[in-house]
């Protein structure tokens, strides 16, 4: 208002004018000083702790990439399934997708199963002798000319085998076994024909090591299948003593496997259970005609085969 002169500012008010330049820059250096921090590389590695909780919960920090934590552990891998080749049925590790047809129906319709015809007991000791030389697969595609060479694998024919009927075997089948092999199929041919008149049958024999009663293992893994066993060592070392040959105790166990002496199928197996529940026909059992007249080929169904 004209004429009138305005009072002083009081000493308080003077103060508080003078504070606030001085806050006003101090706002500003801070800010500063922030700027020039979020600008620099260094700082961008540093998280406050709602960043590393964000992280643990998550498990993944910047771009997606996966951030391992203590708190989260994960759980040891499950163990390699067995595969099917069909894509049905679990079957036992070594039988993969990429195995032969033969192979796989053998294990699925004949390892394991119990035998007691002696003809096929016979078959199934043989073959068993010729892993030493062969695989499973091998034998399996060449078992027609196996049963070719020996009869159809009647023990009683092959006992006869003159000096000049093996020296013609060890020329044709020169790929199928070494000599020493055929002149002990023809040694346990003769042999087995002893343990018939002894015991009523080879069956007989063989089965009364296990009380007539097949061992089941269940095992889990391939690893876990022995090669040899102390029962095998026994039968092995009993057969010795009756004068076979080329029967140690790695051969025995694998006859046993493969005749269901004992069964070796792994327990994720679909042939484990309907092995342990087979029943073989009274029919079956029974010892080997002396000299039959005709030698008719024995029946592809009742052999077995396993090759880890």
């Amino acid at each position: 208002m004209p004429g009138v002169r305005s009072a002083s500012p009081s000493p308080e008010l003077r103060r508080v004018r003078t504070a606030l330049p001085a806050a006003s820059s101090r706002v500003a250096s801070a800010r500063a000083k922030l700027a020039e921090r979020a600008k620099s590389p260094a700082n961008s590695k540093a998280r406050g702790p709602d960043d590393h909780e964000k992280r643990g919960k998550s498990g993944r920090g910047e771009n997606g990439r996966l951030i391992p934590s203590a708190r989260r552990r994960s759980s040891p891998p499950p163990p390699p399934q067995p595969v099917s080749p069909d894509g049905g049925r679990m079957r036992c590790s070594w039988i993969t997708a990429n195995s032969d047809p033969l192979y796989a129906a053998f294990h699925d319709e004949e390892w394991g199963v119990p035998v007691h015809d002696d003809r096929t007991l016979f078959e199934l000791l043989t073959l068993s002798q010729a892993l030493a030389e062969l695989t499973w697969p091998a034998i399996l595609s060449k078992r027609e000319e196996f049963r070719e060479m020996f009869d159809g694998f009647n023990f009683a024919s092959v006992s006869e085998f003159t000096e000049k009927k093996i020296d013609l075997l060890r020329s044709n089948g020169s790929m199928l076994l070494s000599e020493q092999k055929i002149r002990a199929v023809v040694t346990n041919a003769e042999q087995m024909q002893k343990v018939v008149q002894e015991f009523g049958s080879f069956s007989n024999y063989c089965w009364s090591f296990v009380n007539h009663k097949p061992i089941t293992n269940c095992f889990r893994y391939s690893r876990q299948v022995p090669t040899k066993t102390p029962k095998a060592e026994a039968v092995s070392k009993d057969l010795m003593r009756r004068g076979f040959q080329c029967v140690g105790p790695t051969t025995i166990y694998s006859f046993m496997q493969v005749a269901g002496i004992v069964n070796d199928h792994l327990s994720c197996c679909f042939r484990l259970k309907a092995c342990s529940q087979h029943k073989v026909s009274e029919n079956n059992v029974g010892a080997e005609p002396a000299l039959p007249e005709s030698l008719s080929s024995p029946s592809s169904e009742d052999s077995d085969t396993r090759g880890v």
